[in-house]
């Protein structure tokens, strides 16, 4: 009997600690360890709200990017109409809905049909009917003004790419990462101005939609949807871009039409040199963005890395020999010779011609002899007018932010070149090739259009904008890029004026090769260039650059086709159209 008794003690003894460790695992639940439990540092609370909760993110948080007017250059906000899933277990005025929003009744249910997350009809809804769905005011019916990605990406290369990335947000946020104001899954940018301005733009907190649910999913009647966003009126942050909506989409939608496969277009306004217009080409692969195209990532924008220029480095030797007086007016060149003093064929031959008509109809041998005999005095001569006219250092804006030193807005953004061996300036061939732009001479297209900005504004050198400000949410100013010189020296005015008009007569001239353009409503001033990349295969980099009206300089343009065969290229069609339509977005 006693060990009967003894047995029955051990029991509810045992059954008493039982109980009282269960007491002490609830005290340490509901009241010790609620949000830091285990040692993994679990929120017990959150995540029982989290369960009882269902919610649809309306926006990230990022800080965005806007044009020049404050319209978004990468979302549109459509009114959208968002239906919870609790809905479908529930009796609500589904008929009601559906006349408001134009659809039929089953649509809509069929849209929740196992849905386990928030449904948006993607149907675009005006102000009169979002505000008819939300005076219903029932539950888990909304109508919200939702933001989209565009469906055709805008100045994609010079914008950038955001993504999820670890290994950055440990590089660079790890303070951030350790006090939880970032996780290891917020995105962050890995190209472009994305990345340039990533500081600016990490998002401080996600707005959503919230809606609490019973254990069955049901609704909580009488708790309203609640909006959580951050309160701060500061964040997130805007970059103010300098870009124009209408003349990015004016480029892109011509780049697309012509087809055009590698190279881009760049557009800048001359006054304040700032970029309107930027887009490059091939498109970013979003699946795999640094996969190779052309011997480049994709993500890689062609505007700001250096190419052959041929034909348009003439500027560069016209204008060496301009100011150092080199020109006879009516002195001729043989142009039926090529640089290398033999006959070339007969169809490409052009008679005697001055120094003017061979800069309109770029005749090679001109050019090759005024640089041997330049070079004979100051081997210099070509990289030092390349300088002058901002082509060998990086032209994009840079400057000191706050504490970011030497902060560059077109990250990514290389320097040209001239020559590679020194010894090259003592060979005759080797200077008449770089004079016209061939060996081992290297531009960005985006140095290029600015060097015509240059020309056009009579010789003043300035660094070129794609960013006016950082703004704060409520339109306060965070940041204001001011305009910065190029260093170095320029040409002189007299130059300068000199060029504009050798500049008028690749467009004016009989036989000029930018006559095509004498048709277009705004006079053009510019300058054709077809550089050699692959003799065998003709393969060859085609560029038009220039600025327009020619006689009220206002913006300076760049295109260039790159790797492509001269016969089909469409860069003469692509510059003409774009000019054509900037006159009517100027003219409507």
């Amino acid at each position: 009997m006693k060990i009967i008794h003894k047995r029955i003690y051990i029991t509810l003894i045992f059954i008493l600690l039982l109980i009282s460790g269960l007491g002490a695992r609830l005290v340490q639940l509901q009241l010790v360890s609620t949000e830091s439990f285990t040692d993994k540092k679990i929120n017990l609370i959150e995540g029982s709200v989290k369960q009882r909760t269902q919610e649809m993110v309306v926006d990230d948080g990022r800080g965005k990017f806007e044009d020049k007017n404050g319209q978004s250059l990468t979302s549109i906000t459509h009114n959208r109409l968002v239906l919870f899933p609790f809905l479908e277990k529930m009796k609500w005025p589904v008929q009601q809905v559906s006349e408001i929003v134009g659809m039929q009744p089953k649509e809509l249910t069929n849209r929740l049909a196992n849905a386990k997350t928030p449904v948006v009809i993607t149907k675009e809804l005006s102000h009169a009917q979002v505000e008819k769905i939300n005076a219903l005011k029932v539950p888990g019916v909304f109508g919200i003004p939702l933001k989209d990605e565009r469906l055709v990406p805008l100045a994609e290369h010079l914008i950038g790419l955001e993504a999820q990335s670890r290994q950055i947000i440990e590089e660079k946020y790890s303070d951030k990462l350790k006090n939880g104001a970032i996780k290891s899954t917020t995105p962050v940018g890995i190209s472009g101005m994305q990345r340039a301005f990533d500081e600016f733009l990490l998002p401080e907190q996600e707005s959503k939609l919230l809606y609490h649910v019973d254990r069955l999913g049901g609704p909580m009647f009488g708790i309203d949807v609640k909006y959580t966003g951050t309160a701060n009126p500061y964040y997130p942050v805007s970059v103010r871009t300098t870009l124009d909506l209408s003349a990015q989409e004016l480029v892109e939608n011509t780049l697309n039409h012509y087809k055009l496969k590698d190279g881009g277009a760049v557009l800048i306004d001359i006054k304040n040199n700032k970029v309107i217009a930027m887009a490059s080409r091939p498109s970013i692969n979003k699946k795999d963005p640094f996969k190779k195209q052309n011997g480049s990532d994709s993500v890689e924008n062609r505007l700001l890395t250096p190419q052959t220029p041929g034909s348009i480095f003439k500027t560069v030797t016209a204008a060496a020999a301009l100011e150092q007086n080199k020109i006879q007016p009516s002195f001729t060149y043989n142009c039926d010779k090529s640089i290398y003093g033999n006959n070339v064929e007969e169809d490409h031959q052009k008679g005697q011609l001055t120094f003017e008509e061979s800069f309109a109809q770029s005749c090679n041998a001109t050019f090759a002899q005024l640089a041997k005999e330049m070079i004979i005095s100051n081997p210099n001569t070509l990289e030092q007018y390349a300088d002058k006219l901002g082509l060998i250092q990086p032209v994009g804006w840079t400057g000191d932010v706050f504490h970011f030193e030497h902060f560059k807005q077109f990250l990514g953004e290389k320097s040209g070149r001239v020559w590679t061996n020194e010894r090259e300036k003592k060979v005759p061939n080797a200077v008449a090739q770089t004079a016209i732009g061939q060996l081992d001479v290297k531009v960005t297209p985006l140095a290029v259009a600015n060097m015509m900005a240059t020309i056009a504004r009579g010789g003043e050198k300035k660094q070129v904008k794609a960013v006016d400000a950082l703004e704060y949410k409520n339109n306060t100013s965070l940041y204001t890029f001011k305009e910065h010189k190029l260093k170095g020296d320029s040409i002189n005015k007299a130059t300068a004026a000199s060029m504009q008009q050798l500049l008028k007569g690749v467009v004016q001239s009989e036989k000029g090769t930018g006559r095509r353009f004498q048709t277009l409503p705004y006079e053009v001033a510019g300058k054709s260039g077809t550089a050699e990349i692959n003799v065998k295969d003709d393969i060859v980099n085609k560029w038009f650059a220039g600025y327009f009206p020619a006689d009220d300089p206002k913006y300076a343009m760049v295109v260039v086709d790159l790797n492509t065969k001269s016969a089909i290229s469409p860069t003469n069609s692509v510059f003409y159209d774009i000019v054509k339509g900037m006159y009517d977005l100027n003219t409507r």
